[in-house]
Order: structure tokens, then sequence, then C-alpha cells
């Protein structure tokens, strides 16, 4: 059973439900903390989703037996809970598991908030940087421990995650709700087919993201044809730090201008 958070319904003016994604650690408790409400006052049927095994959702199996594929089929779930074709939005790993989704099913569009790039070997470099920057956390957190481990505390939720900018109580309030997640459903072997997408998308990175670089988020938007956008005093979770509505603006604007 997937847990979904819902808020506001859809408009004339906004048909096409929002569907929100998130990525790894997190659940659909980091788009309702200011997202989900500011595009439902706006007249959008706004929807988050837990992934299998993050927040509410239940799980049929072991979750370090969970894959890449069980998340693409749970946003394939979510959509058909909603009954019409929304526009997607991922977060970093979401944003990854948005591009596969969209191989083969077309929605009205889609945005990629700091999302992993199509590249392999880029997501590649993505987790070595990681890795390197804290060797002996990262072979426990791959042996004994989990993959939260890498940003669980305040410490780490703050170099990874948010800019230096970012309320102490909001990064606090993160890292104590970060979740283990599967060690079978990391990003780097999953192949990407950028020229099978067709849905228009909006790509959008923090100008002081810790764990993407400029160079690799313009490379995601240079895949499927268009221009990154990036929000100065902005690190990874662009939807939680003092700038998010910055960044919600910008998304009702472009929705305006694709009449969604």
């Amino acid at each position: 059973m997937l847990e979904v958070i819902e808020k506001g319904a859809a408009s004339q003016p906004h048909p096409a439900p929002l569907l929100f994604v998130h990525g790894a650690w997190h659940a659909a408790w980091c788009w309702d903390e200011n997202f989900l409400d500011f595009f439902a006052d706006r007249g959008f049927h706004a929807v988050a989703v837990s992934l299998r095994g993050h927040g509410r959702s239940t799980l049929s199996k072991p979750l370090n037996s969970v894959t890449f594929a069980d998340y693409v089929d749970d946003v394939r779930s979510a959509v058909g809970m909603l009954g019409s074709e929304p526009v997607l939005i991922g977060h970093s790993l979401g944003g990854l598991i948005v591009q596969k989704y969209l191989e083969n099913l077309r929605v009205p569009a889609g945005v990629l908030l700091a999302s992993y790039p199509p590249q392999w070997a880029r997501r590649m470099a993505v987790s070595l940087r990681a890795a390197l920057r804290h060797p002996s956390r990262t072979i426990r957190a791959n042996s004994v421990g989990t993959l939260a481990d890498l940003v669980n505390t305040p410490r780490l939720a703050r170099e990874f995650l948010f800019c230096e900018n970012t309320p102490q109580g909001t990064v606090e309030s993160c890292a104590v709700r970060m979740q283990p997640e599967s060690k079978r459903a990391g990003a780097i072997f999953v192949r990407v087919r950028p020229s099978r997408l067709t849905t228009p998308l909006l790509v959008l990175d923090g100008e002081h993201d810790a764990v993407l670089t400029r160079n690799e988020a313009r490379a995601t938007a240079s895949a499927y044809g268009t221009e990154a956008v990036f929000f100065s005093s902005m690190g990874h979770n662009m939807m939680l730090e003092p700038g998010w509505r910055e960044v919600a603006d910008h998304i009702c604007e472009w929705l305006a201008i694709k009449n969604l």
C-alpha cells in the first residue's frame, strides 16, 4: 500500500494533477512541508507519493530486495490512482525515476529538481565524490549499516542536502526523518535513454548543490534539448530550503506557458 498525500483539487485553469516523487531517504512529507499547499492554493490537485518502504508505504519484501524498477512501478501505480495523466515532478533520485518512467509513457510535462543525470558516467561521478568525502562512513553504510547513515545527522544533512543559510531547525528535522534506502535500487547502473522521451521537461537545480555539479545539471538539460535553470543560495533540497517559494513560482510560470 502506497502512502499518498493529497491537497487541493483540479480546476479549469489547471486540469492536470501534479504528482511529486521524492528522492532517496525521503518520503512524501518533503513535499508536504511547502509545495503541496502552495500548488493547491493556486488551483492544482497536488499529490505526493511515498515510494515503497518510505514514509507510511508498506513493503511486500525486504527493503534491500527492492529495485529501481520497483520504484518506477510505484510511480505507475500512483498515476493510476489519479485517473488522469499528471505533471510529474521528481527530486534527486526521484528525478531519475521520472526520466525512466517517461521512456515508455508520456505525460503533459515533467519537472526535474536537482535530478540525477541520465548519463551513467556522470552518475558514477556523483557517487564517487560522495564516497571520497567520507570513505569509512560509506564503507560502513554499504556493509553493516544502512545507506541512511550517509545523511542522517545534522552535520551530514547540511553538508550534502542544504545550503548554509538554511535554518538549523529545518536541517535537524530533515536529518531525523532520513530512512534506510534499498541497496539494490541505486542509480548508478540504471540505463536511461533520453532519445525515447517526448515529454517536455523543466530542469532546475541550486547553485550550491553539494550532490550535483552545475555541469551535471546542464548535461541533464542538454540530453532533453533544454537548458538548466539555477537558483542562487540554494542547495540540493530545493523544496525545503528558504528559497523554495522562488522555485515553486518558477514551476508555476513554466506550467502556465505550457497551458497546464
